[in-house]
């Protein structure tokens, strides 16, 4: 599986020839955008920062559009949408958390996430995150201080930040890995993991160098 972050909170992950693009930038955006082919396009709120359908739909390759909570079987993955809120853009809204099995390993992206805490049933299905993927940059989805203590509630073998540099606060990649102790990682440009690779990681803070930022 090969990770790369394409900016704010657009996530590209490919695992052999399925290419899953999680809240795309839009055109519409003042964001920069990267363009490819996505099979499956994973979107969690409604807006232009995070609904590029567009820039993921190339010639003929076209992507199936999850937008919302629900159950889903699509290119052979399972995938699972919780509702939360978001604050992103001023206005609250859906935000759909997703979480899916890619490789064996149990990806879970949180989106624009702004509410602090899951509910009941969304803790008790997501009792067992790989990867988990976490906004930090305030401003209407959780700041440094709450995506640290949320994500660490939920023990995963590693967590990927999302949503800095080009959205929320400038210093807030800085201060999610103040908050880790982690302030000695350095960005990667992209990640290739394999489970074996991550079976007996506890935490770690993975920061992924952003291709549009």
């Amino acid at each position: 599986m090969i990770i790369t972050y394409e900016g704010a909170e657009f996530i590209k992950i490919q695992q052999g020839d399925t290419v899953v693009a999680f809240n795309p930038v839009s055109k519409d955006s003042k964001l920069k955008s990267s363009n490819f082919g996505a099979d499956i396009a994973l979107i969690t709120a409604n807006h232009h920062d995070l609904n590029g359908v567009e820039t993921v739909t190339r010639g003929e390759k076209e992507p199936f559009v999850i937008n919302g909570p629900g159950e889903y079987e699509v290119e052979g993955l399972f995938i699972k949408g919780y509702s939360t809120k978001t604050n992103y853009g001023g206005t609250e809204r859906i935000n759909t958390i997703f979480s899916t099995k890619i490789d064996n390993i149990n990806v879970v992206f949180l989106g624009a996430m702004s509410d602090t805490d899951f509910s009941a049933d969304v803790k008790e299905d997501l009792d067992d995150v790989d990867i988990l993927f976490v906004p930090i940059g305030g401003e209407g989805v959780l700041d440094a201080s709450e995506a640290y203590k949320l994500a660490v509630k939920r023990e995963p073998k590693v967590i990927i930040p999302i949503h800095f540099g080009s959205v929320g606060s400038k210093d807030a990649l800085k201060d999610f890995l103040k908050e880790g102790g982690s302030e000695d990682v350095k960005p990667v440009e992209k990640l290739t993991v394999k489970m074996k690779d991550i079976e007996k990681s506890e935490g770690d803070i993975i920061v992924l160098k952003s291709n549009n930022n």
